[in-house]
């Protein structure tokens, strides 16, 4: 674990828009996952809620202007947020992730990015009462689980991200095999509900298809 992290904005401004946005999904990602996976650890929750908060506040001006010096800032805050809080877990997006940045050419980040509703509807049996929480402190006029879906979904659609695997050029045929490397993953203990086989063929299916309530 590093003992110092150095957040220099400066070192970020020339990050191009399409980078920014998937580095800084994945940041939202890591907060989203360590604040609904199931171990007790209070802090990192509070600290995660913090992140996904400075995620939603600053992510699109950095994407808009990268030169944004402030955003820059609260964006490598929240990544920073995020590394600290994932101590609790993260869960279904990393463990499908991992699989296909590691076999294909999909940035790690815009592949999250893109998951990241189909796992979130996936464990909302799990989760609603902690999004309801979320979706209160960051300050979503619609709350709730509704309401925070939602906004991921119009934050998702103004950085350009794809609604469905299919815009990283992934087919079912590419995915069927990921199914047990994503079981495999260590971060696949973690999710709030537990992972199976069907679990996570659904989950990728429905990501392919862009099926959401």
């Amino acid at each position: 674990m590093p003992a110092v992290a150095i957040l220099d904005p400066v070192l970020t401004i020339d990050l191009p828009p399409n980078l920014t946005a998937a580095t800084g999904m994945n940041a939202l990602t890591h907060n989203l996952e360590a604040f609904c996976a199931p171990g007790f650890d209070p802090a990192a929750e509070g600290i995660a809620a913090e992140g996904v908060r400075l995620v939603r506040a600053n992510l699109g001006n950095a994407y808009r202007n990268g030169h944004d010096l402030m955003a820059r800032s609260m964006m490598l805050a929240a990544a920073a947020l995020g590394g600290i809080a994932f101590r609790r877990g993260l869960g279904a997006v990393q463990a499908l992730t991992d699989p296909i940045a590691a076999l294909t050419n999909a940035h790690h980040g815009l592949a999250t990015a893109v998951l990241t509703p189909y796992v979130l509807v996936h464990n909302r049996p799990a989760v609603e009462g902690r999004i309801d929480r979320l979706a209160a402190y960051v300050g979503l006029e619609k709350g709730g689980f509704e309401g925070f879906l939602h906004c991921l979904l119009s934050l998702r659609q103004e950085l350009g991200i794809p609604h469905t695997l299919r815009g990283l050029g992934l087919d079912e045929a590419r995915v069927r095999p990921l199914v047990a490397a994503a079981l495999a993953d260590p971060f696949a203990a973690t999710n709030p509900v537990p992972l199976t086989e069907e679990g996570v063929s659904g989950i990728y299916m429905n990501a392919l298809e862009g099926k959401l309530p």
